[in-house]
């Protein structure tokens, strides 16, 4: 009788103890449900956003990247305040009823470091296009040279957005393209949180190109260590033999390259490099290797660990990012520091600071343009308006021959429009004040009556440009743009069918074209952005090409 008494008590507790942790996983169900739809909810209110005025947004999302703070520690998830507290007891010892519902999809997931606010993009701006169509248009693109273009294409890429079709799957591919993109472009950082956030375990594409990044960067620890824990992430032998290396286990690394070597799994000349980075005393005082003809940053990483670093200025974009560390000497960071900046990829104030950094002991090349700079920034510190009519064409003609005119005028516009100039000084500043943000309120310092002059201050203020147009064909395709503006009907369908990302895309080809001397693909460009709201780009972009392609 007492050991039934006893089954029956340890039944009855049994069922206690089901019915309260089936009510506590239901109670949890709701609060993730309700965090679901605040979420959901988030997400809608972010996709009314209203873009802000034109002022308020920053030259690029470059510089606006840079001006972030790092993120803080994620708050703990709160108590859900309508929880509502279980009965002590159990009614009886029977299996409560459990309801199985499937989970939704939530909100979709946007990928994209910059939001709205700053870009003034809605957050669909891919939804309606094919996601191979757009992988194939970001992988095609020119090398942009314009900087209003470069700005628009940061833009594009870096903006929050949802996958095409709504699918995670398209976002994730095009996130990978994005990446990539990113990576040639020379902006390291702003790549490597992309790929971070849209998951670097989600395909081993993902994982590759994050350690690619990472090796360029000088974080690759992360990725080994990720890589210890969870080694399918990868098939590529090279990562397997470094990670394994690096983590201390050699007897693995030696067997993966062994394998690798026995297979024919990696290129010769990286497994010359593996060997060397594996057996560093067998190969002491042995000829240093050839450079490869074709390189990449395992390749890159491999030979600056054996002693062996290369100069990046004979290389693509990507790796002149190794230049900026300390460890490079001055003059090589200066040039990867221009050509990054070249490229939109480098803040304009980081030049600055190497510009500055020391007092140059040569002559020549970069050294005449650190020289000529620094003569100006001492001449605008001593607010003599001599002064600085003395040293600022030289400074203006040393960054047009490095072709720096808009970082230069992004630098100095404000303080140059104090200086009371007079003559040929005036008239450079005045271009300078032009290429620069402020460019709207320069169009008061175009005194001028010249057709180009008419034509600059009209399309500062985005007006329409009166009188005749100028002779130069560039600046006469600029006029009839703004005179007489013609959008181009099938880029602003696109628009209208969620397909804006693949609109601007395509509107930065016709504008690399117009540039280059086409004058039809010129007008086109100019006023198609300006009828999708990208007046910002369109004046900056014809401002570039009057004053730039003199």
């Amino acid at each position: 009788m007492a050991n039934a008494l006893s089954k029956r008590g340890l039944a009855l507790c049994a069922a206690l103890i089901c019915s309260v942790s089936a009510s506590a996983l239901l109670a949890e169900s709701d609060e993730d449900r309700n965090l679901g739809r605040d979420s959901r909810k988030t997400s809608a209110a972010r996709e009314q956003e209203k873009p802000p005025a034109a002022n308020d947004q920053p030259l690029s999302v470059i510089d606006w990247l840079g001006a972030q703070s790092p993120p803080e520690n994620r708050p703990k998830r709160p108590p859900n305040p309508g929880r509502v507290a279980e009965p002590p007891v159990a009614n009886n010892a029977l299996p409560p009823a459990v309801q199985v519902t499937p989970l939704g999809d939530g909100a979709p997931r946007r990928i994209g470091l910059v939001p709205g606010s700053v870009t003034g993009l809605r957050g669909d701006i891919w939804m309606g296009s094919d996601t191979t169509a757009l992988i194939e248009r970001i992988r095609n693109l020119p090398d942009l040279h314009l900087p209003a273009a470069q700005a628009l294409l940061y833009t594009v890429l870096l903006a929050e957005a949802q996958a095409p079709q709504g699918e995670a799957r398209n976002g994730d591919l095009l996130a990978l393209a994005r990446g990539e993109k990113l990576m040639e472009l020379g902006a390291l950082d702003p790549a490597l949180s992309l790929i971070e956030q849209a998951g670097v375990t989600t395909s081993t594409a993902h994982f590759d190109l994050w350690m690619q990044l990472s090796l360029l960067t000088g974080t690759e620890h992360r990725v080994c260590e990720r890589l210890m824990k969870s080694p399918h992430l990868t098939r590529d032998y090279g990562t397997r033999i470094f990670c394994n290396a690096r983590a201390g286990n050699w007897e693995n690394a030696a067997l993966t390259f062994g394998s690798a070597q026995a297979l024919g799994l990696l290129p010769e000349a990286q497994l010359e490099l593996f060997d060397r980075f594996l057996n560093p005393d067998f190969y002491e005082g042995a000829e240093p290797l050839r450079v490869p003809r074709q390189m990449d940053p395992m390749t890159f990483r491999l030979f600056e660990t054996i002693g062996e670093p290369l100069p990046s200025n004979i290389l693509p974009r990507p790796y002149a990012v190794a230049d900026l560390r300390d460890i490079a000497g001055w003059k090589a960071q200066l040039e990867a520091a221009e050509r990054l900046t070249r490229a939109g990829a480098l803040p304009d104030n980081l030049l600055l600071g190497l510009y500055t950094d020391r007092q140059p002991a040569a002559s020549g090349g970069v050294w005449d343009r650190v020289a000529a700079l620094q003569r100006f920034e001492t001449a605008l510190r001593t607010s003599s308006a001599e002064a600085v009519a003395k040293t600022l064409p030289s400074a203006w003609e040393a960054m047009r021959e490095a072709s720096l005119e808009v970082a230069f005028a992004t630098l100095f516009a404000e303080p140059l429009s104090t200086m009371p100039l007079a003559g040929h000084a005036a008239r450079l500043a005045r271009d300078v004040a032009l290429l620069s943000p402020n460019y709207e309120a320069a169009s008061t310092r175009v005194i001028g009556k010249s057709p180009e002059d008419e034509l600059l201050r009209a399309v500062a203020v985005g007006d329409a440009p009166e009188g005749p147009a100028p002779d130069a064909p560039l600046a006469a395709a600029v006029h009839d743009a703004f005179a007489n503006p013609t959008p181009r009907a099938d880029l602003m369908a696109l628009a209208r069918d969620k397909e804006l990302g693949m609109a601007i895309l395509r509107l930065l080809s016709l504008l690399h074209d117009g540039a280059s001397g086409d004058t039809s693909a010129l007008r086109d460009a100019l006023a198609t952005l300006r009828a999708l709201g990208l007046e910002d780009t369109a004046r900056r972009a014809a401002l570039q090409i009057v004053l730039l392609q003199q």
